[in-house]
């Protein structure tokens, strides 16, 4: 599952625009409240709601590639899913 199709299966559409907002601020430079959680890896914390979480992937600043998304509730495995997915995409990059 992409972020893109996480993003758009989120049911409450005031959710959605919060979200939207802060990943508008992120396009801008502003990242907010992040948290690095591994090598490339870094989670953007939301503190409203279910505590929304979305995890990004960033090599090299400022480019950063999104990956998943969740609430605290499933946030251990909002982390192995986007783990695994920067795994498969560094195997692919050593694979072109």
């Amino acid at each position: 599952m992409t972020f893109r199709k996480w993003f758009s299966g989120i049911k409450d559409f005031s959710v959605q625009i919060r979200l939207a907002r802060r990943l508008e601020r992120v396009r801008r430079g502003n990242l907010g409240d992040i948290k690095k959680l591994a090598q490339y890896l870094f989670e953007m914390r939301e503190f409203f709601g279910n505590g929304w979480r979305m995890y990004f992937y960033q090599d090299i600043e400022p480019s950063i590639l999104m990956l998943y998304g969740g609430t605290k509730d499933s946030q251990k495995a909002d982390i192995k899913k986007s783990k695994q997915m920067i795994k498969e995409l560094m195997n692919d990059e050593k694979d072109s």
